[in-house]
């Protein structure tokens, strides 16, 4: 006879109040068997569960990712993720971006084992999409986060507001009011973003 460890699914709500603070082996392990959360982990451990996006930011989010997974798939200079990759960052920090890209080389210095759980890296290339439910601020500190770990290039789109802030290694944030495209510069030579799609 077999048996199986049968898990019951409920729904939580949790306050905002309330922080959740748990260890990075204990978000993998809640990672794992919730796969249809989506789930991240601040540096001090504190737990956060996000709601899924509208259907319009899901389009555009999507619109995105396949632009940069087609210019990847042309340059093959690197892995292009989705808003379901997750990375476990130098900060201790577990968080997923809308999309992201990182370069071939620190891609492969990676074991098989690190590749399939939340990567111990920061990508190269950040996208964060605000959503209806997103607060400008909480974004901004997740785009500092990123640039701060690492990140060599990370763009927060504001579809709502028609805004593009661009984050930098060694540089101020620039803010674009509604630019019609971004670049992805030296990071991802040759990559465009036509924004007039997005917006």
């Amino acid at each position: 006879m077999v048996t199986t460890n049968l898990i019951k699914t409920i729904a939580v709500n949790i306050p905002k109040e309330i922080n959740l603070k748990i260890t990075h082996e204990q978000f993998m392990e809640l990672a794992l068997v919730n796969r249809d959360l989506q789930l991240e982990r601040t540096a001090t451990g504190e737990l956060i569960i996000m709601a899924p996006t509208g259907s319009d930011t899901g389009r555009q989010n999507l619109g995105i990712e396949a632009l940069l997974w087609l210019w990847n798939r042309r340059t093959k200079l690197g892995v292009a993720f989705n808003s379901s990759s997750g990375f476990h960052l130098p900060n201790g920090s577990d968080r997923s971006p809308d999309a992201a890209w990182v370069k071939q080389e620190r891609w492969d210095s990676l074991t098989r084992e690190e590749q399939e759980t939340f990567a111990p890296l920061c990508p190269d290339f950040v996208v964060e999409l605000r959503s209806k439910n997103d607060t400008i601020l909480e974004l901004q500190k997740k785009m500092k986060e990123y640039h701060s770990n690492g990140a060599r290039l990370g763009w927060l789109i504001d579809s709502k507001n028609r805004k593009v802030e661009i984050y930098r290694q060694d540089r101020e944030v620039e803010i674009l009011e509604n630019p019609n495209s971004l670049s992805g510069e030296d990071v991802l030579p040759g990559f465009v973003l036509d924004l007039t799609e997005v917006w």
